[in-house]
């Protein structure tokens, strides 16, 4: 199809994927020079970082109140015999994950918690971004898991705005006998004056909302950042503490930490993939859904190549993979890794990329070591994160780093790491030329967001420069380049440098 049509389709229904005015789509004005930080001053880059990243502990402790209402619902869903579901899409279906599997670690009712994200288990280890525009899809994975009138739904997403999660929401308010709840970061007033299915959501009686705004992220639109880290950290107080001291005193251990550890560490990732090697992260299946996260992150929001599978022996692979120390066996990794059986989508539509046999296809037991030497050019370097007797420790080529952590349960330490290994890649990628300023220049335009959200930062560029141009002719420029793009090809600066240079 000529660019010219798909680009006319897009602006056809960019009306309700125009998300410009949302704050977590913004740029942060505390980290306006974090490109240059990343390459030049790694001190101040950290502390930049942690500061901000603190606010949302103080966020969630004013919100409080609503978390344990939230965790009153859960209990009573509990004595009556239901199960609470977790809801997400990208970044906010890993956290929904991630919540299941450490209630499953922790909890002896491990079957209480069910989640899913958009695309099933396989978008946890490899974008599905495309599921995320249809909110049908979000009804239809709810009620295939066999969502009931006993049941209660937790919904996250970080815009407020995700077609997919609105979709599981709405429908799960019209099954419940229990309240459905609906968890997001973007102020009520500009998502309804913005974004109209927002607004029915925030509007309607029938689904409880809990608003924790937490303002733009470290790095525009990276809502991986600190948006799913306060959805993550309210849904686990939630389910695991009902006490606003233990959020008080984690937040104090929290701001204890000392990010410059992190420094030496990103200097080395940094010199490795700038020597054209590889990294293989070796965790445990208890820490390891975080280590996953953060490293499957990395592909849509800078463009990388994602985790490939092994059996295809492809020439195309990523520039860091997971391992599980000691776990030998695809499904049985898995098995560790989520503490249940993956729940995959066999739709005849979307098996060859949402099927179980797609999800076999990535290897994440230690049998990874071996079949990675097959087709790489070079042996990974290993990069090592466990925790120890309260003690996490990374490690990478002579370099190790240990973060003391002072009775912390599972789902804290989680979110501390978390936070760290986020900040450690975003400032690898800063410092790989992956962005601007704070702008993400190799976001991949994959869904109608991810345009929305392409053309804008194309438009803020142009801006710097002093060149006006509409929406419009960026978008039709932008689907011009699409159609030569490679893969790994920064879209933003390849339709920027054609406007600009014309």
């Amino acid at each position: 199809m000529p660019y010219k049509i798909k680009a006319q389709e897009f602006l056809e229904i960019s009306h309700d994927f125009k998300l410009g005015d949302l704050p977590t789509e913004q740029p942060h004005h505390k980290t306006k020079d974090l490109s240059h930080w990343s390459k030049n001053d790694l001190k101040k880059a950290l502390s930049s970082i942690k500061e901000i990243e603190l606010d949302l502990f103080q966020t969630t402790l004013d919100k409080f109140s609503h978390i344990e209402q939230l965790s009153l619902d859960i209990t009573k869903t509990f004595q009556d015999g239901g199960r609470v579901f977790l809801c997400g899409c990208g970044a906010t279906g890993r956290l929904s994950l991630a919540l299941e599997a450490i209630w499953r670690k922790t909890m002896p009712e491990s079957h209480k918690v069910l989640s899913f994200m958009a695309g099933g288990d396989v978008a946890l280890i490899h974008s599905i971004e495309n599921f995320e525009d249809y909110p049908e899809y979000g009804e239809r994975q709810l009620l295939e898991l066999g969502f009931s009138e006993s049941d209660l739904l937790i919904s996250c997403t970080e815009g407020g705005e995700t077609p997919f999660v609105i979709g599981a929401t709405v429908a799960a308010s019209k099954i419940s006998k229990h309240p459905t709840y609906f968890l997001y970061c973007n102020p009520d007033d500009i998502l309804c004056k913005t974004v109209e299915r927002s607004k029915r959501v925030i509007e309607s009686s029938a689904i409880t909302k809990i608003n924790l705004t937490v303002g733009p992220m470290v790095l525009a639109g990276s809502t991986r950042m600190q948006a799913s880290t306060i959805l993550m950290l309210a849904v686990g107080c939630a389910l695991f503490e009902k006490d606003k001291q233990w959020l008080t005193d984690l937040k104090s251990q929290f701001e204890k930490i000392d990010f410059e550890v992190l420094e030496e560490l990103i200097e080395k990732e940094t010199d490795i993939y700038e020597a054209s090697e590889t990294i293989l992260y070796r965790t445990t299946d208890e820490l390891g859904i975080s280590v996953l996260t953060d490293t499957t992150e990395r592909s849509p929001t800078f463009s990388l190549q994602p985790f490939e599978s092994p059996d295809e022996y492809t020439s195309k692979y990523s520039l860091c993979y997971l391992t599980l120390d000691g776990i030998t066996g695809v499904l049985n990794s898995w098995n560790k890794l989520l503490e249940r059986d993956p729940r995959t989508l066999e739709w005849h539509e979307t098996r060859d990329l949402t099927g179980l046999e797609r999800l076999k296809g990535f290897d994440i037991s230690k049998d990874i070591f071996e079949k990675r030497k097959n087709y790489i050019e070079k042996i990974d370097h290993h990069f090592d994160v466990y925790l120890k007797d309260d003690v996490l420790s990374f490690s990478l080529d002579g370099v190790s780093k240990d973060i003391k952590l002072s009775g912390l349960n599972l789902f804290a330490i989680h979110i501390i790491l978390k936070i760290l290994l986020n900040t450690h890649s975003t400032l690898v990628m800063g410092r790989l030329g992956r962005y601007e300023s704070n702008i993400m220049t190799w976001v991949r335009p994959s869904n109608n967001k991810l345009i929305d959200r392409t053309i804008r930062y194309i438009l803020i560029l142009l801006e710097n420069e002093g060149i006006v141009k509409s929406y419009d002719e960026v978008c039709y420029e932008l689907f011009h380049q699409m159609e030569t793009a490679g893969k790994n090809e920064a879209l933003v600066m390849k339709t920027f440098h054609s406007i600009k240079d014309a």
